[in-house]
């Protein structure tokens, strides 16, 4: 019996390397667990391209969005841990969704495979035509006078932009209402239809749409002012002390993943944000190029879980 056993196991491990030696042997799905046109699945749909070109096997973008991430993220969990599944995700699957709602169908640290710690960017603040606010001050006054009136979009429950509201609230003392979508490309589109009175997201969703005066931009939620949008003053400058967040991408697989996949996609992705074409593209979407090695993001998601914890936990149980 133990022989039949060793024998099994012998087999399943060659079978193993096997695949991890010719990987990719067939084309690898890139899960983003939002809809099309965010952030995330730009980024994701240049880097596939980058490893179909590298690795001369296509890497396909599939759009899972819905629960934050939630349900693109639980897909890729449950995967089989052969390196033809990966995820191009942000803050809120890779991390703070764990801590924003009472369950997830996954675990961030037991049940991903750190790939990449990819770029980060801050998050804006911004108005539309239906409410004359010029600056976060005003807004912020406009607010108190006005509670429950000033309606504001989010990519949804728990994202990086839910928790920027939800912080500058609780400091100022104001009440907004919060609009959830599922993902940036449908809060944007009706945040630009009037929709809604303001905006909070990664600042890449509507620096493309600043110029033609209907967008205003209030607040960068970034301690320092973004180099991309040097007149925008920070939360802090509006009166928030202390006030800083922003928003980050990584790429994991399922727990397991084989090495082999693990390095390749690590070190292409590495080499694109050090090239002149990765920089000039994250610079010209307000993204700060990171890279570094797979335990680097799982410090990283770690060190995350450990610094928003005593900030989401109070706002969850009382949103949920």
């Amino acid at each position: 019996m133990h022989r039949k056993a060793l024998l099994a196991c012998l087999g399943i491990l060659a079978a193993t390397q096997a695949v991890a030696q010719s990987w990719p042997a067939r084309p690898v799905r890139v899960v983003v667990p939002f809809p099309a046109g965010g952030p995330a699945d730009v980024l994701g749909r240049v880097m596939a391209m980058r490893y179909s070109e590298a690795l001369k096997q296509q890497f396909v973008v599939d759009n899972r969005p819905g629960a934050n991430g939630n349900i693109g993220a639980a897909l890729v969990a449950k995967a089989p841990a052969d390196g033809y599944t990966i995820m191009f995700a942000t803050t809120g699957p890779l991390a703070l969704n764990r801590l924003m709602y009472k369950s997830t169908p996954y675990d961030p640290l037991r049940d991903f495979a750190p790939v990449s710690l990819f770029a980060d960017m801050p998050l804006i603040v911004v108005a539309n035509q239906t409410l004359p606010l010029k600056s976060l001050q005003e807004m912020i006054v406009y607010a108190r006078a006005n509670p429950g009136k000033v309606s504001y979009s989010s990519p949804g429950n728990g994202s990086m932009a839910h928790l920027t509201a939800e912080l500058i609230q609780r400091s100022t003392g104001i009440r907004l209402t919060h609009v959830p979508y599922k993902g940036s490309a449908p809060a944007l589109t009706d945040f630009l239809g009037g929709a809604v009175n303001v905006a909070m997201d990664l600042a890449s969703t509507y620096i493309p749409h600043l110029n033609g005066g209907k967008v205003r931009a209030l607040a960068i939620t970034t301690a320092t002012r973004f180099a991309p949008l040097p007149d925008v003053p920070t939360v802090i400058e509006a009166g928030v002390p202390g006030y800083q967040a922003a928003g980050w991408f990584g790429i994991v697989g399922p727990a397991g993943m084989p090495r082999t996949a693990v390095t390749q996609i690590n070190t292409l992705s590495n080499a694109w944000l050090a090239s002149r074409d990765g920089t000039n593209r994250l610079r010209d979407m307000g993204a700060r190029p990171i890279g570094g090695s797979p335990a680097d993001l799982g410090a990283f998601v770690r060190s995350e879980l450990t610094k928003w914890r005593p900030v989401v936990e109070p706002i969850a149980a009382t949103t949920q």
